[in-house]
């Protein structure tokens, strides 16, 4: 078994437990459970959690010690966005692409590993009370961010219109995860010309004529956060988006995370990790 954290920072007694529900944040060392490909690019890992990881709300992240594949160190934490949260069976899962060191050094980990997690951190998605119906737009992994908030929709009774972008069909995730909470499916792929911004745009088009629209979520795609905003001011429909960004702490005193924002005309600089990573989609500016 391979341990990626230090023995005095894991959670397993329970007093230590019991503390750590009290914190904002805690170090969690969790359990693989499993480590699997869904497609040729993307894996999904679950992990056994401690109760202060299974806390963690729709849109929120942790920070990932993520081992190193080779030879050379890893010297900063990973953000990985919460997939899902059994909190029944003590797990959460993280979606992540295969694509840096840390993330190729986390797929190289087998059940019985255990991995050091930092958090929850953030601030995540919100839900009105008098919206009836959503639409949730996502591409990449950022479908995996946004199935947290159509499962909190679903329980609290809420419609929920998801439209899935992925390059072609075989990189189209997490179908499975949106049936299950009673969402309608929408997909779109650049392969047969449907994820065309035009075409993307009628589909939302028709949604806000049908009532379907009462706020919109985005997250994995400029081109679609733009569209959202276009379409959010035109019709006076709220909007939220969860931000991607590189990060180093996690909790806001590096500042690697900052980017800008628009709010009352003037720009503003906000932190992603500590004022997000979601936000108000009308004051997210384009990358």
């Amino acid at each position: 078994m391979k341990h990626y954290a230090s023995a005095p920072n894991t959670l397993g007694d329970s007093n230590l437990e019991a503390r750590a529900l009290n914190l904002p944040v805690a170090e969690c060392l969790c359990s693989v459970v499993s480590n699997e490909w869904v497609n040729d690019e993307y894996m999904c890992m679950t992990l056994e959690a401690p109760p202060k990881a299974l806390t963690a709300q729709a849109g929120q992240f942790f920070q990932v010690l993520c081992p190193s594949p080779d030879e050379g160190g890893l010297w900063v934490r990973r953000p990985m966005s919460i997939y899902q949260v059994d909190r029944a069976r003590r797990r959460i899962e993280f979606m992540y692409k295969c694509i840096g060191r840390g993330t190729k050094g986390m797929g190289q980990l087998v059940p019985g590993d255990e991995l050091s997690v930092v958090g929850p951190l953030g601030n995540g998605f919100s839900l009105d009370p008098a919206w009836q119906n959503i639409v949730v737009l996502g591409r990449g992994v950022g479908l995996a961010t946004l199935a947290p908030i159509s499962q909190l929709a679903a329980e609290r009774a809420v419609g929920v219109t998801t439209i899935l972008s992925a390059r072609n069909p075989k990189l189209v995730m997490s179908t499975d995860v949106f049936q299950r909470v009673g969402a309608d499916l929408v997909t779109i792929t650049d392969s047969d010309g449907s994820s065309a911004t035009n075409n993307v745009e009628s589909i939302i088009e028709s949604l806000i004529s049908d009532g379907r629209a009462d706020a919109f979520f985005v997250c994995g795609s400029n081109r679609l956060l733009l569209l959202m905003k276009k379409l959010g001011k035109k019709h006076g429909i709220p909007g939220q988006v969860a931000m991607e960004q590189i990060m180093a702490c996690g909790l806001g005193p590096c500042y690697i995370c900052v980017r800008t924002f628009e709010v009352d005309g003037k720009n503003v600089l906000r932190r992603v990790c500590k004022d997000g990573p979601v936000f108000d989609m009308q004051e997210a500016v384009a990358w």
